[in-house]
């Protein structure tokens, strides 16, 4: 074995924290607090980007904030794809979290003192590299606690999961609050100070991580160092002429994400699966995780749309008012949140429990795109009201169909690209799905513009019926799909 491979893990048998190593709770802790700052400032960009100047914001259209936001969530899952590569061959996973987090809070930091649409472009460009470097490493750290047999993967998932939740439900609350009391600038504000605070937990506790999540899976040679800076300056050059010379614009950023998304997916699975790397075991694993991709896109560019038509709906359609005060808009990004958090450990619980008599993750995934598609169908009965006359209640339990959805979809992927991962291509397979996440991100944003408040029937049947079919596939493809996994449930 290469210095560069780690040694295979050995089952850990700590169970400090609940059941898992305890290492698990500084990962726990670091994605907890950046999940607090992305959500605590997403649920106040949309409204920030689409109110008028008289209200704080900047008076944008909200069909293109709409994409703005669409392409800004793309975007950060778009970045895995950089954070993966970083860690796969220059510095390992765990330095890579360390230092994508700092550019977090900077983000942040821009978005809270830098005014007008200057603020949105630096800041947002800086969170979402930050973010996209944090998401991907920080799942790939949490793989390396766990032996690949060790039947505690998935509940050590749904776990992390839940921290991810904490953070998700807290943000948009307590930004939400200084939004409408103060201003947005310090909603944003205190994005910075929760990510900061993340930072600092983590500072403490990195050490403690296992030596698999330092190692560089796959070096790139010293001698092609010069040819990656060589790109990446040609990169940045050319996102700048093209934003100069009106060819990448607001209102057609979530056109470009989405293209971007589909290219780089295209390419990333190209690459894995020619690599000579990879063993025949590995190349038919790689193709399985192919219609879980799909399924995967279809299921996020529904459950992204809480940050855009949701939002929206929530402003316009919501009726906000309790015992005569009006809950701010961003509350409603919590919801969901409170359900992950009773229901992840519900979920860890099970499968903990069922260990290898749990449903296989094609089934799980089909399942998720099914009542993904089912909770939009829900709106139906509420389309066509005028303004404030959809009661708070029915969002509640809309909201709880897309947490089941989603905790039979998100955690599970996450640990199915450890799980179907080749050797050499751990984090980067994080990235792949991460991938799907972005492109249904992106979709999501572009749906905003086919959304009509006057005619909602055909947005919500239509995409509810299109999740509800890909998931129906999936679940008819589930032996084919079992024997490309060689093993792997």
């Amino acid at each position: 074995m290469s210095a560069a491979q780690p040694a295979p893990r050995i089952r850990d048998e700590d169970t400090r924290f609940f059941g898992h190593p305890w290492s698990l709770v500084h990962i726990f802790g670091v994605e907890m607090w950046e999940r607090f700052s992305f959500y605590g400032m997403q649920g106040i960009l949309l409204i920030y980007l689409y109110y008028s100047a008289t209200q704080g914001g900047l008076g944008i259209p909200e069909a293109v904030a709409g994409g703005i936001v669409g392409a800004y969530g793309g975007s950060v899952y778009l970045a895995t794809i950089l954070g993966a590569w970083l860690a796969d061959r220059l510095f390992g996973s765990e330095r890579v979290l360390f230092f994508s987090a700092i550019v977090i809070v900077a983000g942040h930091i821009a978005l809270a003192l830098i005014p007008g649409v200057l603020g949105v472009g630096v800041g947002l460009v800086l969170v979402a590299l930050g973010s996209g470097g944090l998401k991907a490493n920080a799942t790939s750290v949490v793989g390396t606690l766990y032996a690949p047999d060790d039947t505690r993967r998935d509940g050590g998932f749904s776990l992390f999961y839940l921290g991810i939740n904490l953070g998700a439900f807290l943000g948009p609350i307590l930004t939400g609050i200084l939004q409408s009391t103060l201003g947005f600038h310090w909603g944003f504000g205190l994005a910075a100070v929760g990510m900061a605070l993340g930072l600092v937990q983590y500072s403490f506790g990195r050490r403690s991580l296992p030596a698999a999540a330092r190692a560089v899976p796959n070096p790139l040679p010293a001698s092609r160092y010069r040819l990656v800076v060589i790109i990446a300056i040609a990169a940045v050059a050319l996102i700048a002429v093209l934003v100069l010379i009106g060819v990448i614009r607001a209102d057609n950023l979530a056109v470009i994400v989405i293209a971007v998304t589909v290219v780089a997916a295209i390419a990333y699975f190209a690459v894995i699966l020619r690599s000579p790397r990879i063993d025949a075991t590995e190349r038919s694993r790689v193709w399985a995780f192919v219609p879980l991709f799909i399924t995967s896109v279809a299921f996020w560019s529904l459950y992204q749309q809480q940050f855009t038509v949701l939002t929206i709906y929530s402003d316009k359609r919501l009726d906000r008012s309790l015992f005569g005060w009006e809950m701010p808009v961003s509350w409603v990004q919590s919801i969901n949140p409170v359900f992950i958090i009773i229901l992840s450990g519900v979920f860890a619980a099970l499968w903990t429990k069922l260990g290898k008599r749990q449903p296989s993750t094609p089934v799980k995934f089909g399942l998720a795109a099914i009542i993904m598609g089912s909770a939009f169908l829900l709106f139906l009965p509420f389309s066509g009201g005028g303004e404030n006359t959809t009661p708070v209640l029915a969002i509640v339990g809309i909201l709880f169909v897309f947490t089941v959805a989603e905790l039979l979809l998100s955690p599970v992927g996450l640990s199915a690209s450890t799980k179907l991962a080749p050797a050499v291509f751990q984090t980067q397979m994080v990235a792949l799905f991460f991938l799907s996440v972005a492109l249904g991100t992106a979709i999501s944003g572009q749906l905003v513009a086919f959304y009509d408040p006057e005619n909602e029937v055909p947005f919500f049947s239509i995409l509810g019926a299109i999740a509800i079919v890909v998931g129906i596939g999936l679940l008819l493809a589930v032996k084919p799909v079992l024997k490309l996994m060689r093993g792997v449930r």
